[in-house]
C-alpha cells in the first residue's frame, strides 16, 4: 500500500539543512508574546505542533525595534535580554525533532501607536496615528536593527528568520507606490523602492552566515490600488533569491484590501495559481498559502507543481497533530479549521489571547489540560449540539462513561443549520470531525431519545450535563401569527417556502445567514473562477494589485431588507476580521440593510415600520424573524423541581448570537474539572 500523501511527506533538502516534509505552520500572532509567562505557554504551544509533526515553523510577528512594534507594548527582538526568552520557544521545539523561525516584522504605518514610521507620511486606513516620513538615517539604522534582530535569533536557537515583506506593513509600503512618494534612493523606481528588503536579506545573510533559513515572504499580489504588477513580483522574487533567500512565502493582499484572503467563504487553495506563477521563474523552494486546511487539498497542489511546501497557520491551531494524523493515513480524525476567525484574529485584533473556535485548549495548551480521571463517574450530556459535543468527548477522553441523548436523528445542533449558509461549508467538517471523535472517544450516543427529569434519574448518573440549546425569541407585535411571517428555523431547519420579496427582522449573525441564504442561488465558494470575479481579482494580472476594472455581479433572486432595532451600523457586531465582508456581500447584492427601525405591525400586505419619524409599509411577501434566543431549559427546571443539581453549558446557559466558540470552550473547561 503507498504511502499516503507522498508529495506532503517528501523531505525538503535547503543544502545545508533538510526539512522532514512540506508543511510550513504559518506565521500567527497569538497574544502570547505579549502575556506574563507567555514565553513558557509559547514553548509548549510550538512544541505540540512540533510533536505533531510540522516540518518548519514560523512565530508571529517580532520588531526589530521598538518604532516597529504593532503595538504600544509589542514584541521585538533587539537587546541581549530577549535572547534568553526566546531560548525556551526553540528549545521545546528542538526537544520535539521541529525546526523554527522567528519571523521579523515591522509594522510601518500599520503600527497603533504614535511613533510609527513609514517610507512617507501618508496615514492607514486601519490606524488612527499618521507616520513619519523616514530619514536616510533612520532608514539604514533600521537595515541594521533587521540584521541585529536575526542575530539574536540565531543566538536564540532559531534555525532561521522570516522576513515579512508582505500584508501591508514595512517593507510593502516601500515596495509600491500607494505608499512610498520618495524621491531620493529609496522612491521612484522600482529598482530602487525593491532595494529596501533587497539590502535588509543582505545584511542579514552577512549577519548569520550561509546555514541558516531566511524565508522571504513576497507579497504577490497586493489587491489595493497602485499596488505590485506581474513583473515586479517576478523581479523581486529573483532579486532576493540572489541576495540570500533560502524560501520565498507567498503574501497574499494588504490588510486595508477590500477584499476578502482568508475568510470561511474564501475557497480552498484560491490563490496558489499566483504561486505557481512565480515557482517558474525561481530556483529556492517556494510556498503557498491561505485556505489550505486539509492534507487533501496541500497534496494536490505539492502534487501539481503549484508550490514546493505548503504554509498553514489556523489549521494547526485547530489540530496540531493535523500532520502526523495524515501520515498515518487518519484524516478522517483531523479537526479542520473552518476559517471562522472568532477565537484567533478577531482575539489578536482585539488584544486578546488567540485560540480556536473548535479547538478551545489551542495557545491554552498549559492551562487548559484534560488529565486521565482517577474516579471514573457515569455522565448524562443532553442536547448533541457544540456544546455538548465538546464536553462529552473531552470527558470520555479523560475516561468518564459518557452517554450523550438528543432528541434529534443526527448531531450538530445548529451547525446543521450553519453548514447550509452559502460560504459556510467549512461547518459540515465539524460535524464530521466530531462523529469520529465521538467513536474514538467511546462516548455512548443516544440520538432520537428526548429525555425527561424522570429518565434522568432512572439512569443512575453521577453528573447530569445540559446542553439543550435555545429557543428562538418570538416577535410579540401585531400580526406576528399572520401566515407569511416565518422563524429562521422555517427557512434553515424546515425550508419552507420564501417569496420573492423579504424583510428580514434582526441583523446580528442569524440575521446575516439568513440574507445571504435567500440571496444566493449558487455559493460563490464552491467555484473558484467565480469567486475571484465576483470580488474583482485579475487572475490574468493585467492591472496593478491584480484588481479587475469591474467586478462581476452576482446574481440575486429576491429583494431584501436586513432591519434592526438599533441606530448603530447594521452589522456592527460581527467578527471584526469578517463582518465586512458579510456587509459587503450584502450591500454588491442589493440588501437593503436599515437600522434605528422601529417594527409598529405585521399587515397582510407586509410589515409597518417607523424610521427616522417616518411610517411606511414595505410591501413584502415574507417576514422572517431573526431576533434573538432564549436559553432553553425547561429540564433544568424538572430537575431542580426534583432537588436535582444540573450543569448548564452552551446557548442553554446563555443564549447570545448562539456563539459556539463560548459554546465549546465552556463544555472543554467543564470536562477538564468534572
Amino acid at each position: 500500500m503507498s504511502a499516503p500523501f507522498p508529495h506532503m511527506f517528501e523531505p525538503l533538502d535547503l543544502g545545508f539543512t533538510q526539512l522532514k516534509n512540506r508543511v510550513l505552520m504559518g506565521s500567527m500572532h497569538t497574544g502570547l508574546e505579549e502575556a506574563k509567562g507567555g514565553f513558557d505557554k509559547m514553548a509548549e504551544f510550538y512544541a505540540a505542533r512540533a510533536r505533531g509533526g510540522v516540518g518548519l515553523i514560523v512565530t508571529g510577528g517580532i520588531s526589530p525595534n521598538v518604532r516597529g512594534r504593532l503595538t504600544p507594548h509589542g514584541s521585538q527582538m533587539s537587546h541581549f535580554w530577549h535572547i534568553k526568552k526566546h531560548q525556551k520557544i526553540t528549545s521545546a521545539v528542538h526537544q520535539a525533532d521541529g525546526k523554527i523561525c522567528l519571523q521579523i516584522l515591522h509594522a510601518g504605518r500599520y503600527a497603533y501607536h504614535p511613533l510609527s514610521l513609514a517610507p512617507s507620511a501618508i496615514k492607514a486606513p486601519i490606524t488612527p496615528f499618521k507616520p513619519k516620513a523616514m530619514s536616510e538615517g533612520q532608514i539604514q539604522k533600521t537595515i541594521d536593527h533587521y540584521a541585529r534582530a536575526a542575530k539574536k535569533a540565531q543566538q536564540a536557537g532559531y534555525d532561521g528568520v522570516e522576513v515579512m515583506g508582505s500584508e501591508g506593513y514595512l517593507i510593502n509600503q516601500f515596495l509600491c507606490t500607494r505608499t512610498n512618494k520618495r524621491t531620493d534612493k529609496w522612491g521612484g523606481s522600482f529598482q530602487n523602492r525593491m532595494q529596501f528588503p533587497l539590502e535588509i536579506i543582505r545584511r542579514i545573510r552577512q549577519a548569520v552566515g550561509e546555514k541558516f533559513i531566511i524565508i522571504y515572504r513576497l507579497s504577490m499580489i497586493d489587491l489595493v490600488e497602485d499596488g505590485h504588477n506581474l513583473d515586479e513580483v517576478i523581479e523581486l522574487g529573483k532579486a532576493a533569491e540572489s541576495a540570500g533567500a533560502t524560501i520565498i512565502n507567498t503574501g497574499i493582499g494588504w490588510h486595508e484590501a477590500r477584499v476578502p484572503t482568508i475568510v470561511t467563504s474564501v475557497p480552498r487553495a484560491a490563490f496558489t495559481w499566483i504561486t505557481a506563477r512565480l515557482k517558474q521563474e525561481l530556483k529556492v523552494p517556494v510556498v503557498a498559502c491561505n485556505r489550505i486546511n486539509t492534507p487533501e487539498v496541500a497534496e494536490k497542489i505539492l502534487a501539481s507543481g503549484e508550490a514546493d511546501m505548503v504554509s498553514m497557520a489556523r489549521p494547526l491551531l485547530a489540530d496540531p497533530d493535523f500532520v502526523n494524523k495524515a501520515a498515518a493515513n487518519a484524516a478522517d480524525k483531523i479537526n479542520t479549521c473552518i476559517a471562522c476567525n472568532q477565537a484567533c484574529l478577531d482575539h489578536v485584533f482585539k488584544n486578546k489571547r488567540a485560540s480556536c473556535l473548535v479547538n478551545p485548549l489551542a495557545c491554552y495548551e498549559t492551562e487548559l489540560v484534560m488529565q486521565p480521571v482517577t474516579s471514573a463517574k457515569r455522565v448524562a450530556v443532553v442536547g448533541a449540539g457544540p456544546a455538548g459535543l465538546a464536553f462529552a468527548c473531552y470527558a470520555a477522553e479523560r475516561g468518564h462513561e459518557v452517554h450523550l441523548f438528543d432528541k434529534a436523528s443526527d448531531i450538530g445542533g445548529q451547525f446543521n443549520y450553519a453548514k447550509q449558509i452559502p460560504g459556510k461549508e467549512e461547518f459540515h467538517e465539524t460535524i464530521r470531525y466530531f462523529k469520529q471523535r465521538l467513536v474514538d472517544t467511546g462516548v455512548h450516543v443516544h440520538l432520537g431519545q428526548g429525555q425527561t427529569a424522570e429518565s434522568l434519574q432512572q439512569g443512575k448518573f453521577d453528573e447530569i450535563v445540559l446542553a439543550t440549546g435555545v429557543a428562538p425569541r418570538e416577535l410579540t407585535i401585531e400580526g406576528a401569527d399572520l401566515p407569511h411571517v416565518l422563524g429562521y428555523l422555517d427557512v434553515l431547519r424546515d425550508h419552507k417556502e420564501v417569496g420573492k420579496r423579504v424583510a428580514v427582522i434582526g441583523a446580528g449573525g442569524i440575521g446575516f445567514d439568513v440574507s445571504e441564504y435567500l440571496t444566493t442561488t449558487k455559493s460563490p465558494t464552491l467555484d473558484n473562477d467565480e469567486w475571484h470575479k465576483i470580488w474583482g481579482i485579475d487572475k490574468t494580472y493585467s492591472e496593478r494589485g491584480a484588481l479587475l476594472a469591474q467586478p462581476l455581479a452576482e446574481p440575486n433572486p429576491r429583494e431584501v431588507y436586513l432591519m434592526q432595532r438599533k441606530d448603530t451600523k447594521v452589522g456592527a457586531g460581527l467578527g471584526k476580521t469578517s463582518g465586512w465582508v458579510h456587509r459587503s456581500t450584502l450591500s454588491k447584492k442589493g440588501v437593503r440593510m436599515l437600522n434605528g427601525v422601529t417594527y409598529r405591525r405585521i399587515v397582510p400586505e407586509g410589515i409597518e415600520i417607523e424610521r427616522n419619524g417616518e411610517v411606511s409599509v414595505l410591501a413584502v411577501d415574507n417576514v422572517v424573524v431573526c431576533a434573538g434566543q432564549l436559553p432553553f431549559r425547561p429540564l433544568q427546571e424538572a430537575l431542580a423541581a426534583q432537588g436535582v443539581q444540573a450543569h448548564i453549558i452552551g446557548g442553554a446557559d446563555v443564549a447570545a448570537e448562539l456563539d459556539a466558540k463560548r459554546a465549546i470552550r465552556q463544555g472543554a473547561e467543564l470536562a477538564a474539572r468534572i
